[in-house]
């Protein structure tokens, strides 16, 4: 796993971890039962310190990304699914916005957009 890390960021260097951490668990590159790097390798790689890994290691399992593997530093990774619907209905929300912005630049009235979405859920 690579991360890169903006040591002249205003944003401290363990909350870039944790945005780039979930940023590639929740678009799959980081899957469920995948272990992340250990503690001592990722600091190694980043070439940060141990304790400003385990901060970004502990903020994200306290956002319910990450869980700790036999205490020994090893991290399993899964999407928060919480999250992952906020992300989703927020793409869809965008789509509908585009699709509406489009229906009326096509001259198709409120009601016409409003016909066209709408929408039946059955159980």
């Amino acid at each position: 796993m690579k991360l890169i890390v903006n040591h002249s960021s205003m944003q401290p260097i363990y909350e870039q971890i944790v945005d780039q951490v979930k940023d590639k668990i929740m678009h799959g590159e980081l899957g469920a039962g995948e272990a992340l790097p250990s503690v001592r390798t990722l600091a190694k790689e980043l070439k940060v310190s141990a304790l400003t890994v385990k901060k970004a290691y502990d903020a994200l399992e306290e956002e319910g990304f990450v869980n700790m593997v036999h205490g020994k530093g090893s991290y399993v990774a899964f999407a928060n699914q919480s999250l992952l619907l906020e992300e989703k209905k927020k793409e869809v929300e965008a789509d509908l916005e585009r699709a509406i912005r489009k229906g009326r630049s096509c001259g198709m009235s409120n009601q016409e957009i409003a016909d066209l979405f709408q929408i039946v859920l059955e159980d």
